[in-house]
Order: C-alpha cells, then sequence, then structure tokens
C-alpha cells in the first residue's frame, strides 16, 4: 500500500513525522510510541485530542487544508490531533490550538470519545479526549495557519446537522461521528 503526501506544509508534515501515542494492554505501560502515519495505515489504536470553541452559541468549524495528508479539504471542529509521545493530552490540545488557529483561550476537559473508521486506505481507531472552549468577541480575526487550515466558519449545531445531512462528504469522518451520536454531549456545552 502507497500513501503519498505533499511535502510542502511545515506543520502538518512535521507533526507527520513525530510519534504519538499507541495504546496496547498487552505492554506494561499501555502505551508505546508510533509514527503517526504508522498508526493511521495499520490500524493501530492511539490517544487523539478534539477541540470545540463555542461564540453565540456557534461552533468554530474548520476546513483541513487540502495538503493534509488526512482528510485533507474536509470540514472538522475547531481542532483534531494527536499528542506527541510523553505529552499530556492537555498540552496538545493548547499547543494545537495556538498552531491552527493563532490564539489561545482556556479549554476544559468534558469527556472522552472512542472510535474507529475507516477513511480510504487510512484508519481511525482513536481515544479521544474532548476540549471545549468560548471565544469572546475579542476574538474577531483568526489568523490560521494555510499549511493546516483553509477556511472557518460559525455554524449553530442545526446548521451543521443539516450541512451534514445534506452534504456528507463535505464532512470528515470523525466530526460526522461526533455529530450523530455524540450531539447531545456537545449540545450540552452550550448551555
Amino acid at each position: 500500500m502507497t500513501i503519498t503526501y505533499h511535502s510542502d506544509s511545515d506543520i502538518a508534515d512535521d507533526a507527520l513525522m513525530e510519534d504519538i501515542i499507541a495504546i496496547d494492554q498487552t505492554v506494561a505501560s499501555g502505551f508505546y510510541p508510533i509514527g503517526k502515519l504508522e498508526a493511521h495505515v495499520s490500524n493501530v489504536r492511539h490517544k487523539a485530542i478534539s477541540i470545540f470553541v463555542f461564540r453565540d452559541n456557534k461552533l468554530l468549524l474548520q476546513k483541513r487544508a487540502d495538503k493534509k495528508y488526512h482528510s485533507g479539504g474536509l470540514w472538522a471542529n475547531t481542532v483534531c490531533s494527536h499528542p506527541r509521545w510523553n505529552e499530556a493530552s492537555a498540552e496538545c490540545a493548547s499547543r494545537r490550538l495556538t498552531e491552527e488557529l493563532g490564539w489561545t483561550i482556556p479549554l476544559r476537559h468534558f469527556g472522552q470519545i472512542d472510535y474507529a473508521a475507516q477513511v480510504g486506505e487510512l484508519f481511525e481507531n482513536e481515544q479521544v479526549q474532548c476540549y471545549f472552549g468560548y471565544a469572546g468577541s475579542e476574538i474577531d480575526t483568526i489568523p490560521f495557519n494555510p499549511n493546516e487550515v483553509s477556511a472557518i466558519e460559525w455554524l449553530s449545531v442545526t446548521e451543521i446537522v443539516e450541512r451534514i445531512k445534506h452534504k456528507p462528504e463535505l464532512f470528515t469522518e470523525w466530526f460526522k461521528i461526533y455529530m450523530s451520536k455524540h450531539r447531545t454531549m456537545i449540545i450540552d456545552l452550550l448551555s
């Protein structure tokens, strides 16, 4: 199997070469380092993070940069990533929010989502720690990193559900799973 990806992206390709955290209860610690691409090609269970940032009862979505090796050009929640080997999930969430969107806000952990899905020749086999935050009016512009993100949009949950219903091919598999199986957990963050 051949997986190709573009090499003209700064953070995206650097991150691809990093080791992330594989989950394996047969090893003493329960974890071991694995390359990000290897984890997705070999269907190895691993840790991930997802961030949901809200403002005025709307969720900030990002359209992943076209050149990303995985699900490029598709819409997803605010940020999705993987902790580096020996990096705490909360540290990863703060780091990736800054790297992808260019700003920081306080983030709070709100739960874990476990899922598996095949995406072309790649596999999602994730244990996701979920974080949320609220952006105020002080964040008028978002200086997103074009190597990571090609567009952003604030949408209500109702608008998101309608778009996924009519154009599911425009969204990442994980975001469709979040909005179909875990929507109530996300909606609860708005109250």
